[in-house]
């Protein structure tokens, strides 16, 4: 799948030096999970957010205080985008643009009268910051709730839009907005209504989604979900984990999904069967082991591991390099050639081999 051939129309926002929205990649997100106002571990986390991937950083600002970490942090060298998650006090989302942070979360219905969404709104304008609306169940108006008696995706997709008015009454269009549920289904109808009703880009994920493995596999659900849709344009898979967890998740939904110039190894492997005659379980792990060891996963290829003739030589043939096993032996095959048969422990060694002529081949 080519994702902007598909893509949803959208308003491009610049987030520092990150475009959210447009034709722009799809930016990878994620949250520090330390004391904001500890400057050195929020910093640490940061960068090691950044050298995982991570796009943009989002932390919270529950006062001042913690407003001043953010000129810290920016002041010790930080080139990653940072976001403050404001709640309740419009005062503290002014503290965070008086001291450079690059976007500003908030839900303009929890910060007061109007006139303070005006006042943050005017700060950010002037200072070119745009702003995330960010809408969940817990949030909802009273009005919106008694209307549709639950946190539905009407209802979450109708506040989404009642604080995008309250903006634009603002003159403040440079508006980012994510609705979010910790119902999978609820979340991705929220997100196709909106992209029905609004141009402005989405923010895509799965809040309160769980620990690793099934905050992961809920967040491939919703996030996947609509972006084989063409909806999306930044995203957050959000884990009881630590948040460095979350960039390689959210890798791996956009390379299963074959998002271009973003996926990284797709590795295609058959579940094996009683036709299978090499131990494929165990070498699908080693070699994805080893490819992460190597620094390889990052690559926009496809490699096809392959346990016997039936369906091995077709996948292998679509792939950039595959082998389709034997007895003790594999074929190693790339784009539907056959280069050489090799032993079964010579598997992996020649695999890594082969993705490294590729890697320095392309740069």
């Amino acid at each position: 799948m080519i994702y902007n051939e598909i893509r949803r129309s959208t308003h491009a926002v610049r987030v520092g030096n990150v475009q959210i929205g447009g034709n722009a990649p799809l930016a990878i997100q994620s949250m520090t999970n330390t004391d904001t106002h500890d400057v050195a571990a929020t910093l640490a986390q940061i960068r090691a957010l950044e050298a995982a991937g991570c796009d943009v950083v989002r932390m919270t600002v529950p006062d001042v205080a913690a407003a001043d970490s953010i000129f810290a942090i920016k002041e010790a060298g930080v080139g990653i985008p940072l976001v403050a998650d404001i709640h309740f006090d419009y005062r503290v989302a002014l503290a965070c643009a008086e001291r450079g942070v690059d976007k500003i979360r908030i839900n303009p219905g929890n910060i007061g009268e109007d006139a303070h969404v005006r006042a943050v709104a005017d700060a950010c304008r002037a200072r070119g910051i745009p702003i995330r609306i960010g809408v969940n169940g817990g949030s909802l108006e009273k009005e919106i709730l008694a209307k549709y008696g639950a946190p539905t995706a009407e209802a979450l997709a109708e506040s989404g839009l009642y604080h995008a008015a309250l903006l634009q009454k603002c003159d403040f269009e440079d508006i980012v907005i994510s609705i979010k549920s910790s119902d999978v289904q609820t979340m991705i109808a929220a997100n196709r209504i909106l992209a029905e009703k609004t141009r402005y880009p989405l923010h895509l994920g799965v809040t309160e989604a769980g620990g690793e493995q099934m905050g992961s596999i809920k967040s491939a659900i919703g996030i996947g979900a609509l972006l084989a849709d063409g909806i999306g344009d930044t995203l957050r898979v959000s884990l009881t984990a630590d948040p460095v967890a979350e960039i390689a998740a959210a890798k791996r939904i956009l390379s299963a999904l074959s998002v271009e110039g973003q996926c990284g190894l797709n590795i295609v492997s058959c579940p094996t069967c009683g036709r299978t005659k090499i131990d494929l379980i165990a070498l699908a792990a080693r070699f994805e082991a080893a490819a992460r060891a190597e620094g390889l996963m990052d690559l926009p290829l496809r490699v096809a591991l392959m346990g016997c003739a039936v369906n091995g030589p077709g996948e292998a043939r679509e792939a950039d390099l595959g082998i389709c096993g034997g007895s003790g032996e594999a074929l190693l095959i790339a784009r539907g050639e056959i280069l050489r048969k090799i032993p079964e422990e010579d598997v992996i060694p020649v695999l890594i081999s082969e993705l490294k002529k590729r890697k320095s081949g392309a740069t």
